[in-house]
């Protein structure tokens, strides 16, 4: 389910300033693309996306200053169509009469940034992304364990808020418990982030809800992480095989991002937060190319070859 942004929101999230349009700030934006009008100003606009947010800068500011009042009156009143939700003039720039004029007539709120426009754009376009994009819920923890996103799954009652617990007393920081709402940030980043009802809460059985800014201090929350790694603890099963070596590397796709998932049977005596603490560790010497079970086969392999040597 895709999530709607109004103008009055995006202005509430970013520093933009109202100069214009107060009025028409619940307009809706369905599209998390930017659009500079650059061709547009010539008189082009046989493939102008009017339902995209338009940005101008001090380029489209300056070309239009060396038109005559009626042209660029004509231009804004062809750019601003019912269906653009909003335009944003950047670097504090005074927008052009005109375009005040056309914003007012089709019902459109003007916008104004205080920043350059390249930075303007990736702002607001980042923020889009978030807001906008395809989100699903999951039953889980999420923990930020040293830079690491690390999201513990597994049957109700098996332990995730315990293990998330100890891992906020030993310095880590709680994402989300209970339920994750995980989004698409771009192709290769899955990010994850609490309902706001349950915003730095933690439920442990027999003691009931905590918040744990409260108790820890901000530094113990974090408001929205990438998530790396999924750790599914399982009831420990005599009967099942689990992973010794960790060669073998499954991967869970979720909103069609793959992330690593390795799962760690429960059995008590076992200290989950240390093997969760542990695997996050492991994943990142893994992405900075040390792989711990491949040293191991190669040694292996190596001992192999020299043994078989001396028997020859």
């Amino acid at each position: 389910m895709a999530n709607s942004v109004t103008v009055k929101e995006l202005t509430e999230a970013s520093a933009l300033k109202v100069f214009s349009g107060e009025e028409f700030l619940n307009k809706e934006i369905t599209s998390t693309e930017i659009h500079r009008p650059g061709v547009e100003l010539t008189g082009y606009f046989n493939f102008y996306p009017s339902w995209r947010i338009q940005l101008m800068g001090q380029t489209e500011v300056s070309f239009l200053a060396r038109m005559s009042t009626e042209e660029r009156l004509i231009i804004m009143r062809r750019l601003c169509q019912t269906e653009t939700p909003c335009f944003i003039v950047a670097r504090r720039i005074e927008p052009p009469i005109e375009l005040v004029k056309a914003c007012q007539e089709a019902g459109i709120p003007l916008l104004q940034a205080q920043s350059k426009t390249t930075r303007v754009s990736s702002n607001v376009t980042n923020l889009l992304e978030s807001r906008l994009a395809e989100r699903i819920s999951m039953h889980g923890v999420l923990v930020d364990v040293h830079g690491i996103g690390v999201m513990i799954v597994g049957d109700s009652g098996v332990g995730k808020s315990e293990t998330a617990l100890e891992l906020i007393q030993k310095g880590h920081r709680l994402v989300a418990d209970d339920r994750i709402d995980l989004y698409q940030h771009d192709e290769d980043t899955l990010m994850g982030e609490a309902p706001a009802i349950l915003r730095h809460l933690i439920e442990i059985r027999g003691i009931g809800i905590m918040d744990v800014m409260t108790l820890f201090g901000a530094g113990a929350v974090k408001q929205s992480n990438a998530v790396n790694l999924i750790v599914n603890l399982e009831l420990w099963a005599k009967e099942k095989k689990y992973e010794r070596l960790g060669s073998d590397e499954t991967l869970e796709t979720i909103l069609n991002v793959p992330v690593p998932k390795i799962t760690v049977p429960v059995k008590t005596g076992r200290n989950l937060a240390i093997i969760v603490e542990m695997a996050a560790m492991n994943y990142r010497a893994k992405s900075m190319g040390y792989n711990a079970s491949e040293t191991f086969e190669r040694n292996l392999e190596n001992l192999i070859k020299e043994n078989t040597r001396k028997e020859l």
